[in-house]
């Protein structure tokens, strides 16, 4: 995706979190998010907006606290929360192409990272505020979706951070049937490693080889939506196809929830 891209579609995920908190109202509890209420998720994720900003506008070039999150409820929250939205939206559109800021991923660029970053993170809550209403969600297309899921797989989990390990090697595949995108993530005591395969390496189940001549344990497929909102545990399982070893999505599942 080009960054133009990322920035536009940001521009919409906000309003659409924004409408759908609007709907929901801030007591509204949020399935995806247990404990989590409507105002708990307008605080967060109006947070992370106002920090991004702030590392952009400012060109900080080493980590920032963020500002907290406010003591608002109500209509004034909502406000708070577009005020922000747009501001870091207008922060990336104003930012020249050689932005020199803080970045905790390999991107391109400074721009290209938090453009991205930002998108997604709003995606996903957007995706929870819109499960307060128990309706049908917003579609993701799939070549954003498969973007989302490079960077949740070969990014997040790259990072020392994560939490995903395993003391016997386990390999997991993720092929979306959408897009032309497969991925191999090979599970260690050590981070994660994932490389993005061709379509026809390997194929079916548990017995079959990967790209690299090794057994894969297990594979999810599915589209490349279906296959984003479940690793990032906003779908179950069940939304997707799984063969092979069931214990090693489980691992994914209950291992690879994301912290900065």
């Amino acid at each position: 995706m080009e960054i133009t891209e990322y920035i536009a579609s940001l521009s919409e995920e906000g309003r659409l979190l924004a409408a759908a908190a609007e709907q929901a109202g801030p007591g509204a509890s949020v399935p995806t998010c247990p404990g989590w209420q409507i105002r708990h998720l307008l605080r967060h994720t109006g947070m992370v907006h106002r920090w991004a900003a702030e590392l952009i506008t400012a060109g900080h070039t080493t980590p920032q606290p963020d500002g907290g999150e406010p003591d608002l409820d109500g209509e004034e929250l909502l406000d708070w929360f577009r005020t922000g939205h747009r501001h870091l939206v207008r922060s990336l559109e104003a930012a020249p192409a050689d932005l020199d800021c803080w970045t905790f991923m390999p991107a391109p660029s400074p721009l290209a990272f938090w453009s991205r970053r930002q998108l997604h993170e709003t995606t996903v809550h957007r995706v929870d505020a819109e499960s307060a209403l128990g309706g049908p969600l917003t579609t993701i297309g799939a070549d954003r979706a498969a973007d989302g899921i490079d960077e949740l797989l070969a990014g997040f989990h790259a990072r020392p951070k994560s939490r995903v390990r395993s003391s016997v090697p386990r390999t997991l595949r993720v092929r979306a049937v959408d897009t032309d995108a497969v991925w191999t993530v090979r599970i260690s005591d050590e981070p994660p490693q994932t490389v993005r395969t061709p379509a026809g390496a390997g194929a079916g189940s548990a017995a079959n080889q990967d790209g690299g001549g090794d057994r894969v344990d297990c594979e999810l497929s599915g589209t490349a939506e279906g296959l984003y909102l479940t690793l990032w545990n906003r779908l179950p399982l069940a939304a997707v196809t799984l063969r092979g070893d069931r214990s090693v999505a489980r691992l994914w599942t209950d291992n690879s929830a994301v912290t900065w």
